[in-house]
C-alpha cells in the first residue's frame, strides 16, 4: 500500500510520476476513511439527463454546463453530511464521477479520451436546492463542507459509454434510477469541453451529472448512492 507525498496538480503528466512512500496495511475497521481522491478542483457537469432537468422545470442544455464544487466539500463513505443552518432543503444527487489519471489540455481531436481517465467512482453531489435556486449561481449551494461524498474507485471495470446504472436509495428506498447511456453529453464530449477552457490535473473529479428522482433529506436519514462495477457510498444525514 502506498500513499501520496505530492499533490496530483504536480504531477509531471501522469499519477505515476508521483512521489509516493509505502506503508504498512491495516485492518479496514481499523482505519480512518478517507476520500479516495485529492483533486486540484472538481468540475462536475449539470443538467447531463433529460428527466432530470425537466423535473426541476429547467431545459435541456444546449452544451455541457459546468460549475465548481469545493475541494473542501470532499467527504468519505460513511462520514455525516451535516445540513447547514442556512438551508432548509437539502437535497442528494447520486453521479458517476471520473478521476482524472493525466494532464488534459486541448486534447487532440483523433485523441482517445479513455487514455486520460485514471477510474471511475460514486458521488453523492449534495445540494442546498433553495439557496441553489435564490443566489443564481451555484458555488455556495454545492459547496458546503461535507456535500461532496466520494467512493469507492474502480479502474476500468466499466464502460460508461456503453452504459451502467446508477442508483439512490434513502433509508433503503429507492429514490434514482439512471443509466450513463442516458446521458445528453458523454464522457468524450464532457473531457474535451473542459479541457477547452481548463487543465486537468492527475486526480481532478468530474462529476457527470445526476438522473430524475432528486429530493430532500433530513437528520437521520441513510443515503446510499450505488453504481453498477464500483460499489456503494452510503452517508448519514444530520443537523449542523
Amino acid at each position: 500500500m502506498r500513499i501520496l507525498l505530492t499533490p496530483p496538480e504536480e504531477a509531471d503528466g501522469d499519477v505515476e510520476s508521483l512521489r509516493s512512500r509505502r506503508i504498512d496495511p491495516i485492518a479496514l475497521d481499523e482505519a480512518v476513511l478517507l476520500p479516495p481522491v485529492r483533486p486540484s478542483k472538481i468540475v462536475c457537469v449539470g443538467r447531463n439527463y433529460r428527466e432530470h432537468a425537466a423535473e426541476l422545470g429547467n431545459e435541456v442544455p444546449k452544451e455541457p454546463l459546468l460549475f465548481l464544487k469545493a475541494t473542501s466539500s470532499l467527504l468519505s463513505t460513511g462520514a455525516t453530511v451535516r445540513r447547514p443552518k442556512l438551508s432548509q432543503r437539502v437535497d442528494y444527487e447520486g453521479e458517476l464521477g471520473v478521476v482524472i489519471a493525466k494532464t488534459c489540455y486541448h486534447p487532440p481531436v483523433d485523441a482517445d479520451i479513455r487514455q486520460y481517465i485514471l477510474g471511475y467512482t460514486c458521488v453523492n453531489d449534495v445540494t442546498a436546492r433553495d439557496l441553489q435556486k435564490t443566489d443564481g449561481q451555484w458555488s455556495r449551494a454545492k459547496g458546503f463542507d461535507t456535500f461532496c461524498p466520494v467512493g469507492p474507485i474502480v479502474t476500468d471495470e466499466i464502460d460508461p459509454w456503453v452504459g451502467v446504472a446508477i442508483r439512490t436509495k434513502v433509508n433503503g428506498e429507492t429514490r434514482q434510477d439512471g443509466n450513463t447511456r442516458d446521458f445528453i453529453f458523454n464522457l468524450d464530449a464532457v473531457i474535451r469541453y473542459i479541457a477547452q477552457a481548463m487543465t486537468l490535473y492527475p486526480g481532478d473529479l468530474i462529476p457527470t451529472g445526476t438522473p430524475s428522482g432528486v429530493g430532500p433529506v433530513v437528520a437521520g436519514d441513510q443515503m446510499e448512492v450505488s453504481i453498477e462495477g464500483i460499489g456503494t457510498l452510503r452517508n448519514p444525514v444530520a443537523d449542523e
